[in-house]
């Protein structure tokens, strides 16, 4: 499910609290975004249309919940990612942050704990 880079501001507050209505979608990104409270409900209808959100009547409003896990999300995204610009492999990726970006010590160090984990779990 492709989720536009709108669509998933609006995911994240819906990850965070939900259900919620969108009045409360609008005032919970009054102020980070500068968007207009009709923005915010065409790009609830939009994730309602792509299955990502559900929506049950309340009274005369509607309540928005996500569908679509968070978990589910970043595991798309940072795949499409992988395969875009370093053809699948993770290995390039990491070796593009240590030489643009210094990696810390903390980094280094989860990274050989990954690592181990993978050898471990191979044998």
């Amino acid at each position: 499910m492709q989720i536009s880079e709108a669509e998933s501001v609006v995911m994240q507050v819906l990850w965070t609290r939900s259900p919620m209505s969108a009045e409360e979608v609008v005032a919970a990104l009054e102020g980070e975004r500068e968007w207009q409270a009709a923005t915010i409900k065409t790009l609830l209808g939009r994730l309602l249309n792509k299955g990502a959100i559900q929506a049950e009547r309340q009274g005369r409003r509607y309540l928005y919940s996500p569908v679509l896990e968070r978990s589910q999300w970043m595991l798309g995204e940072s795949e499409g990612l992988l395969q875009r610009l370093f053809d699948g492999r993770v290995a390039p990726l990491v070796a593009h942050f240590s030489s643009h970006r210094k990696l810390s010590r903390a980094d280094v160090a989860e990274l050989r704990r990954l690592v181990e984990e993978l050898d471990d779990g191979r044998e």
